[in-house]
This record gives structure tokens, C-alpha cells and sequence, in this order.
């Protein structure tokens, strides 16, 4: 077995988002004098940071992990509709926070699985909708962003060799029955992702995660060291 004599009794980080990994993440107290400024964090200082965060967030704040993401956000805006409590829309949220997406949008029920999401949803920007309507007004509102549906539908054109609006939202449907009718009502268009096998389509958070990163292939710069 690939854990074999793993120490399986070894203590482990409060959060843990690897659970092969080393006993514990993150880093322990602070040695020596404690850094000044606003962003830093007296009792992760005084107690160690086992966050699921990069190293260049390591004691800083909350707050003002927000404020620094806040501040070079992109363009980009992801969507899913939710009308059967779909599993994904935490591991999208997940994705959105690593992609650095401007905002994430919940259509339908409001209440979501927000275990996939792996607290990240605490720094990414998360707003409900009661329908699909209601989001395109609140697109419109934005400046007229562009709704693209993400969905492998008779008559979508190839993401692939779509030209990625520099400001979008990527709206994604349920896990299974994809887009709704509504959904397909009010998008500027669909998209589709390239598929090579037998399957008829892929999961919704690997999907969502796809066409992330096909938008900053096309518009986002290295990530700061």
C-alpha cells in the first residue's frame, strides 16, 4: 500500500487540505520580533498559520488577503446554476479563487456544498441570483458583460478557438442536464470544450476549471513571486 508505514496516529493541521501530505501545513509561531504593519495578524503570530494560503499570505489578515486579491482581480466572471444543490459549485469556487476570477455567481437555491470549496470562498466574492435573468440584468449593470454558456450543445462554437472577451462571465449549468432552457434564453452565446474520448461529457468543475484557465492564457500575466 502507497502509506505503508505511515505514521497514521501523527498529529494534523486543524485544516488540512492534504491529507497525504506531511503531519502539518503552513508554518508555526513566529520567531524572534513580531513584524509591524496593518496586515499582519497577532494571534497567527502568536500561533502559527496552518491556512490552506500561498506563503506570501503567511499571518496576514483576513481582510487583508481580500484587500490585496481585491486589487488585481480579473476580468473574468464565473457562474453556475443551481437547481438541484450541485456538488461542484464549491470545487468551482475553489478554482475561481486560484484562477483569481472578479466574482462567482450561485443562480437558483442559495444555500450550496461549501465543502469542496476549501474555505477558500472566504476570499472570493460570491453573490446569488434568484435566476437566470436576474444575472444577466446584474451583468448589464457591470458594463454589459458578455454571458458565454459553457456547454457541449448542437450548434456551440469550439472554445478553443473562441476569442476570450477581456471582461465575461462563464456560466455553467448542473451536473448532467447542463444549461437550463432559461439559461440558454439569456446567454450571448455557447461554448463549447473539446472532447477526444467516449464519454459524452466531462464533470462541471473540471469544465469550469478548463475554461478558467483558457482565459488567462489569453489575458493574465505571470503570478506575482
Amino acid at each position: 500500500m502507497a502509506d505503508a508505514g505511515r505514521d497514521h496516529a501523527a498529529p494534523r493541521a486543524p485544516y488540512d487540505p492534504m491529507p497525504h501530505g506531511p503531519p502539518e501545513v503552513g508554518v508555526g509561531p513566529w520567531e524572534g520580533e513580531p513584524p509591524a504593519g496593518e496586515h499582519w495578524d497577532p494571534e497567527l503570530l502568536a500561533a502559527g498559520d496552518r491556512r490552506n494560503v500561498v506563503d506570501r499570505y503567511r499571518y496576514w489578515r483576513m481582510d487583508a488577503i481580500v484587500a490585496d486579491l481585491d486589487a488585481r482581480r480579473h476580468g473574468f466572471h464565473v457562474a453556475i446554476e443551481n437547481w438541484q444543490h450541485d456538488f461542484n459549485i464549491g470545487t468551482i469556487v475553489r478554482s475561481a479563487n486560484a484562477f483569481l476570477a472578479g466574482e462567482v455567481h450561485v443562480v437558483g437555491h442559495r444555500r450550496w456544498n461549501r465543502r469542496g470549496a476549501m474555505v477558500t470562498d472566504r476570499y472570493q466574492h460570491v453573490r446569488h441570483h434568484p435566476d437566470v435573468p436576474a444575472l444577466a440584468a446584474y451583468l448589464r449593470e457591470q458594463g454589459g458583460v458578455p454571458l458565454w454558456g459553457i456547454d457541449n450543445l448542437p450548434g456551440s462554437q469550439p472554445l478553443e478557438s473562441a476569442a476570450l472577451p477581456a471582461r465575461v462571465c462563464l456560466l455553467f449549468g448542473q451536473e448532467g442536464p447542463g444549461l437550463s432552457p432559461q439559461a440558454r434564453g439569456e446567454v450571448d452565446g455557447t461554448f463549447s470544450i473539446a472532447q477526444y474520448g467516449s464519454t459524452r461529457s466531462i464533470n462541471a468543475s473540471a469544465a469550469a476549471a478548463i475554461a478558467m484557465h483558457a482565459w488567462v492564457r489569453a489575458h493574465a500575466g505571470p503570478p506575482p513571486a
